[in-house]
């Protein structure tokens, strides 16, 4: 079954070593693949989304829920940091599906990551021109209110009225000059990424060191009864209500990952990836906390629900209490710094992330499964500008025309289910390639790996039944795509060495710890649907577990599946895919329309 091909090990490691005008350049330390990582992570959640946690799940508790979104995501960088400093390419989790999981899982990862990378950097791009309209009214200078929304989105005027949006300029603009950086170089990228994350950084230690002297422990529900006036609850939602704040303000962390897809541009990729990816996000988990514990001691946690810049509002609580001080002078610049902080800041992640996509093409490219051009190399500047100048190009249209406030869940579904293959694809490297050299191993497997697979299906399953719809909807496309184009052009049959490749180890069995980490995904997604789900009817359990079902089928068949060279391709097995493929669409096109026309509607949703 040429479907679940793997490409071999020794072949990824090679291509990574290879060098020359074609070939991405190797410029990057540790210290760029930290900074890169900050860059990615420190963005929308420590502006915005932790005020909104706090206010409407966790309450002061949200300090917990940022602890322990922070387990789940080191969970996953344990996991990323293995394959990146043992298989240093770039692809990040398409790469390391390939080497494991097989070029029909790699495929689908491959354009999951699509959903994480272009529109994750769209999604910022919106919030950047936000940011920017505001900052420019405080300096007195109006930006027309018809260029700052899209065509489907209106804005309120200052007299009241509202009025439909033409393109967000801003967002568009933003997303070129992003764009141009990233072909410009990737090193130049990165200085540039260096430059602003000292200074967001600097930002974040600002408000933690101005603000802690002014920590209410009454809003924090300490040192006073609970219920009496002025003494807050520390944990007013109940424990439920912490786990629905980490699943919220887990897309503050996203952004870690993106330090992989970098590894064939690291001069020393063994030693600098490990330390990237869980040196970035050690660093942003301590000042998640941080933040998060003084802003909700600021200010009563209820006045932060709906606040566009959670932190503003807790410097201006303080700023009332300093009044007349030094401290006050000084904390009445606070909204400002923090404006042009949050600017700064997703500046920076557009560029962790707009640069993540062109080198999963790349890789792609590289591998046969996207047409050759996506893989050319610019000859000055060493990076793949063709992917990037395309990436660009979709964001920009995403940002400037296209509503995007549906698309945010996407993007952290599309990363939730990149770490569930991940963390599949350690458990079964383990025993199909247990010789090769591993600079840096994930402790404890094969428990974190589980860890991995379920934390990420947990945190997936809380979201809502319609962004399953629309990931499952966007994953159809790319089969179509995939039995269309890849499965007759990919490489892996022709490439030195595959004819006598085989996908396992000598005495191979399977690993039984894949098998319970799928099974327990099932398990944990009836209980959870059963017992979080308000008034959960067959369709929430249905789809959920349907998803489920079919990425367990594809584990199982393959390790089950004969341990033969599956590298052939076959023209019947294109023509059946194809069909199927086809037909499936179709299907989830019907279901689609149900949902959102019948479905929704009744339902509320």
């Amino acid at each position: 079954m040429s479907l679940f091909a793997t490409k071999s090990i020794d072949l990824i490691i090679a291509e990574a070593q290879e060098t020359g005008v074609h070939t991405l350049k190797k410029t990057l330390t540790s210290l760029d693949l930290t900074m890169l990582g900050i860059g990615a992570i420190i963005g929308t959640g420590i502006f915005v989304l932790t005020g909104q946690a706090a206010g409407k799940h966790a309450g002061p508790a949200v300090v917990i829920s940022m602890v322990l979104a922070g387990i789940v995501s080191t969970f996953a960088a344990l996991c990323y940091s293995e394959f990146a400093a043992s298989v240093p390419i770039s692809g990040s989790a398409y790469a390391y599906g390939y080497g494991t999981l097989g070029e029909f899982v790699a495929w689908i990862i491959g354009w999951d990551l699509i959903l994480e990378y272009a529109f994750g950097a769209a999604t910022v791009a919106v919030g950047w021109s936000g940011y920017v309209v505001s900052f420019l009214r405080d300096l007195g200078i109006t930006f027309p209110a018809r260029l700052s929304v899209g065509p489907w989105s209106t804005v309120t005027l200052a007299d009241g009225s509202e009025v439909s949006g033409i393109i967000n300029l801003p967002a568009l603009l933003i997303s070129v000059a992003v764009t141009l950086l990233l072909i410009k170089g990737i090193k130049e990228s990165a200085s540039f990424n260096s430059i602003i994350v000292m200074i967001k950084v600097l930002v974040v230690v600002l408000f933690i060191v101005a603000g802690i002297g002014y920590v209410n422990k009454a809003n924090l529900g300490m040192g006073c009864v609970p219920g009496t006036p002025g003494c807050a609850e520390f944990m007013p939602f109940g424990f439920g209500g912490v786990i629905t704040g980490a699943a919220v303000i887990f897309f503050a962390y996203i952004g870690f990952d993106a330090v992989s897809t970098a590894a064939q541009e690291a001069r020393n990729p063994q030693r600098d990836m490990p330390i990237g990816i869980l040196g970035s996000l050690a660093i942003c988990t301590v000042l998640y906390v941080l933040v998060a514990g003084i802003m909700v001691g600021l200010v009563d946690y209820k006045l932060l629900t709906d606040a566009a810049a959670p932190i503003a509002v807790a410097i201006d609580a303080a700023l009332q209490v300093a009044k007349g001080t030094t401290m006050g002078t000084i904390l009445a610049v606070f909204p400002t710094i923090i404006k042009v902080g949050a600017v700064l800041g997703l500046s920076s992640t557009m560029v962790v992330m707009v640069m993540g996509q062109p080198r999963v093409f790349y890789s792609m490219s590289k591998d046969g499964l996207l047409p050759t051009w996506a893989a050319k190399v610019h000859p000055k500047y060493q990076t793949p500008h063709i992917t990037t100048a395309i990436t660009g190009t979709i964001v920009a249209i995403l940002a400037g025309f296209v509503p995007i406030s549906l698309l945010g869940e996407l993007v952290s579904i599309g990363t939730l289910f990149a770490f569930v293959i991940v963390g599949t694809g350690i458990i079964i490297l383990r025993r199909t390639n247990p010789e090769m050299k591993r600079p840096f191993k994930v402790p404890f497997s094969p428990y974190v790996p589980i860890a991995t697979v379920l934390s990420a299906a947990y945190l997936m399953n809380s979201l809502p039944l319609d962004t399953w719809i629309r990931l499952i909807d966007w994953m159809c496309i790319g089969l179509v795509l995939y039995f269309a184009y890849s499965y007759s052009h990919s490489k892996l049959s022709s490439e030195p060495g595959t004819e006598a490749q085989t996908t396992s180890a000598e005495g191979y069995k399977p690993p039984i710890a894949a098998i319970v980490g799928i099974v327990g995904t099932l398990l944990l997604t009836s209980w959870q649907v059963y017992k979080y789900i308000p008034n959960a009817g067959m369709v929430d359990y249905g789809i959920r577990l349907f998803f489920w079902v079919v990425v367990g089928l594809l584990v199982v068949m393959l390790m089950y599946g004969k341990k033969d060279n599956r590298g052939g391709r076959s023209s019947k097995v294109q023509t059946i895919g194809l069909i199927a493929s086809l037909v499936n669409l179709i299907v989830w096109v019907g279901i689609t329309y149900w949902f959102f026309v019948h479905y929704a509607e009744l339902h509320g949703n």
